[in-house]
């Protein structure tokens, strides 16, 4: 007798997995909406900062204002993926690139230097709004879990 009440309680339990195996089908135009927000975001960041130059007008490491390291630089984003970062005295080179990294946008910028500022700097930053003016990106480290800002305004 305890046979029979086994096989229609294991049957309604396959029938529950593949009715919840089923409804994740609805959530993939989710994927799609969410690939093109990220291609749109990484579009209009890569057109926006290629067009004149930009000044730092936000870093923040974990919550700790660094802005003035920056204050007096100006930054060319060129169309081959090279970044020039220059103050009058000091020429600073690096590169820069977009991606996806789990269908977060990424802006990812690479200075030589090896300590100071630039090193800083040097991350892959999530893309969290981008306007014809202003770039807001944001890092968290794999390390600690700080959050770091960066906002880029057009001069």
């Amino acid at each position: 007798m305890k046979k029979f009440f086994l096989i229609p309680l294991l049957f309604g339990v396959f029938m529950l997995n593949v009715a919840s195996t089923c409804s994740n089908d609805d959530d993939d135009s989710n994927d799609d909406d969410d690939n093109n927000s990220s291609s749109a975001i990484i579009t209009q960041t890569q057109n926006t900062l290629v067009n004149g130059s930009w000044r730092v007008t936000l870093f923040s490491e974990d919550g700790s204002n660094q802005t003035s390291q920056f204050s007096d630089y100006d930054f060319v984003f060129g169309t081959n993926g090279a970044v020039t970062a220059e103050n009058g005295s000091t020429t600073m080179s690096g590169t820069w690139t977009t991606g996806t990294d789990d269908s977060t946008p990424k802006f990812i910028i690479n200075f030589s230097a090896t300590n100071g500022p630039f090193e800083e700097i040097s991350e892959d930053w999530q893309i969290l709004n981008a306007s014809s003016n202003r770039v807001e990106l944001k890092h968290v480290s794999g390390g600690d879990g700080s959050t770091d800002l960066l906002t880029f305004q057009k001069n």
